[in-house]
């Protein structure tokens, strides 16, 4: 079997997204041998030492600096270790080289909702992604949903196409609820398709009914939209019931979860979804859209709505809230969907795609 080289170049210091699900997957990859790319040794891995400043932590700079290493010294690596295949847990790898590559696409949300983002990042989408992932020998991706949105934008041919679900840490997120407050929960970035806006809108709607419900949302603060919600808040008049946690520890959020009323995920599209899986682990009942991977995810155990419709919201977040055989129903059958998601079976999965290629 020839080298496979892993590129770990994206990873973050404070994991979120593709870093846990690289993270994850790579702990499978044992069988394969594999070269590690990455800041810092894997523990009984193979590795090569990468610069430091590449990941996304370092913004616009890293990320030009990581496509430029990619561009540059990795083809100089794949012929130096005899490389048979790179893979790379997010859309990037050389272009026009003799590298060979296997590369994951999470979603393709910049070009779906291409007037909220920077045109720097929807031509990274637009030219960039889409070059690699027609090179690429094949394409992963986290959901039937994204599956479609590669052969919608790009034209690849569904046979180049697998899907691999992902999944969650089965030994931390699990129920611990031991102090139960009165509020829902969101938890991820703030950026505009994630719907906070209707999310405030229809809280202040659930509130007027119960002036005990807050609405707790837990993500980084972004200079770009925060301020927006805040102003928001304020002129509803629920400011005091609604609180902005920004970045919670990894190690807090079980219980975060667990104690929630339920976790309120209305974003209007997503490659897969991660919060709402990892509250079904916890037993906390799950509002969420109806809409891309977030029905694959959830299946029939949450309460699923309209995104676009913010009195259809309300009145799921005000029945779930005031009605306690529901949330039991919820809790039971959260539990029994999460367990369906395993992080060795994505590994696994994933292994047997990177084989056909090696």
């Amino acid at each position: 079997m020839s080298s496979l080289l892993v590129n770990l170049s994206a990873l973050l210091e404070k994991p979120t997204g593709i870093s846990i699900y690289a993270n994850n997957i790579a702990l499978c990859f044992q069988d394969l041998d594999p070269i590690f790319f990455a800041t810092s040794p894997v523990a009984n891995f193979k590795f090569q030492a990468i610069p430091a400043g590449l990941s996304p932590q370092s913004g616009s700079r890293g990320h030009l600096r990581r496509l430029w290493w990619l561009q540059r010294q990795m083809p100089y690596h794949f012929r130096r270790y005899e490389g048979g295949l790179i893979f790379s847990p997010l859309p990037e790898a050389p272009l026009y080289s003799r590298c060979r590559s296997v590369v994951t696409v999470h979603d393709l949300i910049p070009l779906r909702f291409a007037q909220q983002f920077s045109a720097h990042l929807v031509g990274y989408f637009r030219y960039y992604v889409s070059r690699v992932v027609m090179q690429a020998e094949h394409v992963l991706c986290d959901s039937v949903t994204t599956a479609d949105d590669l052969i919608e934008f790009y034209g690849i041919p569904a046979s180049k196409i697998t899907p691999v679900l992902l999944a969650y840490d089965r030994e931390h997120f699990r129920p611990c609820r031991q102090d139960p407050k009165k509020y829902f929960l969101y938890i991820g970035r703030q950026d505009p398709h994630k719907n906070l806006s209707r999310l405030i809108d229809a809280f202040q709607h659930a509130h007027q009914l119960n002036k005990d419900l807050e609405l707790w949302l837990v993500g980084p603060t972004d200079k770009r939209y925060t301020p927006l919600l805040l102003e928001q808040a304020q002129a509803t008049g629920v400011k005091n019931s609604i609180r902005f946690l920004d970045y919670v520890p990894y190690d807090e959020l079980p219980q975060l979860i667990s104690n929630a009323i339920a976790l309120v995920f209305p974003s209007l599209w997503e490659g897969f979804g991660l919060p709402p899986l990892e509250a079904m682990a916890c037993g906390t009942p799950v509002i969420t859209s109806n809409l891309a991977s977030l029905p694959e995810v959830v299946g029939d155990a949450a309460v699923l709505i309209d995104p676009y419709n913010i009195e259809e919201l309300a009145d799921a977040m005000s029945i779930v809230a005031n009605d306690s055989q529901l949330q039991k129903t919820l809790q039971i059958a959260g539990l029994k969907q999460a367990q369906k998601f395993t992080w060795e079976k994505t590994g696994q999965q994933t292994v047997d795609v990177l084989k056909q290629f090696l």
